[in-house]
């Protein structure tokens, strides 16, 4: 069985820590939770993470994929957060998918031992490097190829490693992102890949992600019939695969129930979704687009909760309808949706009431424009959209233990 990850509960909190409480400047992470510490002594502006939510959503993943014979690999550039990654591997994920081959160094340094690059490792000194962690046997490691420059460059960058490095043929799509544009062409790949000792051909890989955002006819036919064009690939080219494991994998937060759909009846690979998004789901985007979303309409599909809020103070009341908020750009997400105000209470701990038809209008480095008159002072709880761009901005999150409750139980540091 694979050791668990390395946690940082011994990472001493500092003044670059925002929102944590002067008083546990110089503490580590394990000392400051004993104190029993409450959200109301942290500052403004942050973002909450809900441990009951995000258990739950794990929890729902899990069974969901088990239940159909699917594997995960979660992606951890999601919240780039090694305590969030062990509770995905306790539930029963294969390992952890990351985005670049720095964030493969960081997830070994925390002891990560099965990952997944869903990109291409062409770079000669993230290569060297990546020769030198594979002398150890319980590392599994796979990669993505398009091309056969990317394989010759592999080759070139591996030479002297002590074992092939496997890795996946990606067939992307016009209008998407990486990926050979044609089935031909990623067969052209694969029999490279096949021909060169310092690689393993291991399955065929791809993301659909890119191809459509909403849940429509058009954009699930297009999604569907880009994994049929997939596993008809890993059909073309499975006499190429080596000795060992194979895997065929899709899947971020949006369509992973179309993957589950069109890969039902694969045989000869893992089939391994990657859905990152989901530990925490959101407010906005993936609510709106996810299978599993609180507000669709059948009564028994999974659903996921969503675990993470933003929370800033009014700072400036200066005309009627329109308030102030410390928290902006470089604290909340905004590319897919603005902030939701959801509620403003007095302080943190004090009772919450529901602001209705209130908007965040736009938002400025260090400011959101909330058009609602809410007073100097107040606290306003935020819905928030996209968790991949929620994550980076921020060094370590508080975790309470439930939406209702102010007894923080968790700080989860993020390494981006």
């Amino acid at each position: 069985m694979t050791a668990p990850m390395a946690q940082p509960v011994d990472a001493v909190l500092t003044a670059r820590d925002k929102g944590v409480p002067e008083r546990a400047m110089g503490m580590t992470i394990a000392e400051f939770l004993a104190t029993q510490p409450r959200l109301d002594e942290f500052w403004t502006p942050l973002i909450v993470l809900d441990d009951a939510a995000m258990r739950h959503n794990v929890e729902t993943m899990a069974s969901w994929c088990a239940q159909r014979g699917l594997a995960i690999m979660p992606h951890g550039k999601t919240t780039m957060a090694p305590a969030l990654w062990q509770r995905q591997i306790d539930a029963g994920a294969l390992g952890i998918t990351l985005a670049t081959i720095g964030q493969v160094r960081t997830a070994r340094s925390f002891g990560a031992a099965s990952l997944q690059l869903a990109n291409a490792a062409v770079d000669e000194r993230s290569l060297r490097w990546l020769a030198s962690e594979l002398a150890d046997p319980d590392f599994r490691f796979v990669s993505w190829v398009d091309s056969v420059e990317t394989v010759e460059a592999m080759a070139h960058g591996l030479r002297g490693a002590s074992r092939p490095v496997d890795v996946l043929v990606e067939l992307g799509a016009d209008g998407g992102r990486t990926g050979a544009r044609t089935i031909e062409a990623a067969v052209a790949v694969a029999e490279r890949v096949a021909a060169t000792p310092a690689l393993r051909l291991a399955g065929v890989a791809g993301y659909e992600g890119s191809l459509a955002h909403e849940r429509t006819d058009a954009a699930l036919n297009a999604v569907r019939t880009y994994l049929q064009q997939q596993v008809e690939l890993h059909e073309r080219i499975r006499h190429l695969y080596g000795p060992g494991d194979v895997y065929l994998t899709a899947g971020g937060s949006a369509y992973f129930d179309v993957v589950a759909e069109v890969y039902a009846d694969v045989t000869g690979a893992h089939r391994v979704l990657r859905s990152g998004a989901y530990v925490v789901h959101d407010d906005g985007f993936y609510r709106q687009i996810s299978p599993f979303d609180e507000g669709r309409a059948s009564d028994d599909a999974p659903r996921f909760r969503t675990a993470m809020r933003g929370v800033a103070r009014v700072v400036s009341h200066p005309e009627s309808g329109l308030a102030l908020l410390d928290g902006g750009k470089r604290d909340f997400p905004y590319d897919e949706g603005l902030p939701i105000p959801r509620a403003a209470a007095s302080d943190l701990g004090a009772p919450w009431r529901l602001l209705d038809d209130a908007t965040i209008s736009a938002m400025n480095d260090q400011h959101s424009y909330l058009r609602a008159d809410v007073p100097v002072g107040a606290v306003v709880a935020l819905g928030l959209s996209h968790p991949c761009t929620a994550f980076d901005k921020w060094r370590v999150l508080p975790v309470v233990d439930d939406g209702e409750s102010g007894r923080v139980i968790d700080l989860v540091r993020t390494y981006f």
